[in-house]
């Protein structure tokens, strides 16, 4: 119960963060967008200068971390859980990851963002800036996996897993700003609300079960 009263307090701190970070963009705050500008710029001569980082980080973009792939990964921990008689929990993902969907979407066009541009673009991407898709889905999808691991799992595996979760989540909004397809503020944007989902999904009050295999 503790630990679903501390998620819920970061959902709630998020959500406040992300509805300020929004706020801002909207209004076009000048301090906001003269630094998203800067590193933006820098970031992106620095892709320019260097093809073979770049074109690493567009594998990892494009393959690796992509969206797609992240949804792909909660699909298959949906298929296990249902299979596994854990139709709960694979209900509660598959509908954070749709809800992660249709939430940056939707904020895409309402906010209306324009994407970095460049004279010399080493890569591209459809729809508005604001949030970030991939750093949201990664976020989400990660989080709920974290959440999945069962308690009575080795230490090494939960560091293993945390580990590989922080640097995906971090990793993708780094390819974004550095490809030069989005501003940090957009990537921060996706980060808070994929906590918000992850915690809205994990805390929410369900039905409690008197056995569960995972140990959890």
């Amino acid at each position: 119960m503790r630990s679903d009263h501390v998620v819920r307090w970061a959902g709630i701190g998020c959500a406040l963060l992300a509805a300020v970070l929004t706020a801002l963009v909207v209004a076009r705050w000048q301090p906001l967008l003269t630094y998203d500008y800067r590193l933006a710029r820098h970031l992106h001569g620095h892709a320019v200068t260097h093809p073979g980082i770049t074109h690493t980080l567009r594998i990892l973009t494009d393959w690796v971390w992509d969206p797609w792939t992240m949804r792909l990964l909660a699909a298959v921990a949906c298929v296990g859980l249902w299979w596994r008689g854990r139709r709960e929990r694979a209900l509660r993902v598959a509908l954070a990851t749709v809800v992660a969907s249709v939430v940056q979407q939707g904020m895409k066009a309402l906010v209306g963002r324009g994407r970095p541009v460049w004279p010399d673009p080493v890569d591209s991407a459809l729809f508005a800036a604001y949030p970030s898709g991939h750093a949201m889905t990664a976020t989400v999808v990660c989080g709920l996996l974290l959440w999945l691991l069962p308690r009575a799992a080795p230490r090494w595996a939960v560091r293993s897993a945390w580990t590989a979760a922080a640097v995906s989540v971090l990793g993708v909004g780094f390819t974004r700003l550095y490809l030069g397809v989005h501003w940090l503020s957009d990537v921060v944007a996706g980060w808070l609300l994929g906590v918000v989902l992850v915690a809205l999904a994990t805390s929410w009050p369900g039905p409690r079960h008197r056995s569960d295999p995972s140990g959890r």
